[in-house]
């Protein structure tokens, strides 16, 4: 339950932030100017694509995984939290080189994406204590 809530959180913070480089929310909300500078420097896009869009999936795809988890055909099994520990790895990494990004070549922070970096990495921490404790992130105990 835990990741399925850390989830949607993710997901909105990605989606409000999709919304704005599409121009269909008003002004940034964000408080310093920093997010601005780094949704429009070059690196707000990925392969054509906003990089906030890959939050927008990563963030769905692990709510889904984590939504099924929770039902009784999966409690206690392993899949859903070793699904969610490899999504979130990646997550991490690429949030991880994002915020390299902003430190190192924009010089700037945006908040938000600073938010979306540490849920990311409160799934991965949830997934892993999940499978060293050998309860999986649904709450069942995994075979």
């Amino acid at each position: 339950m835990v990741t399925a809530a850390l989830s949607l959180v993710g997901f909105l913070v990605s989606f409000y932030l999709w919304l704005w480089k599409l121009g269909l929310m008003g002004p940034m909300l964000c408080g310093t100017g920093g997010c601005e500078t780094v949704q429009l420097s070059a690196f707000g896009m990925f392969m054509g694509f906003p990089v906030a869009l890959y939050g927008v999936i990563g963030y769905l795809a692990l709510l889904v995984v984590s939504l099924v988890g929770l039902q009784p055909r999966w409690i206690g099994s392993r899949g859903p939290t070793v699904l969610i520990a490899v999504v979130a790895t990646v997550g991490v990494g690429f949030a991880g080189y994002l915020t390299y990004l902003e430190a190192a070549v924009i010089h700037a922070w945006c908040r938000w994406c600073v938010t979306s970096a540490l849920i990311i990495v409160a799934i991965l921490l949830t997934a892993a204590a999940g499978l060293h404790s050998g309860y999986s992130v649904n709450g069942g105990t995994t075979n």
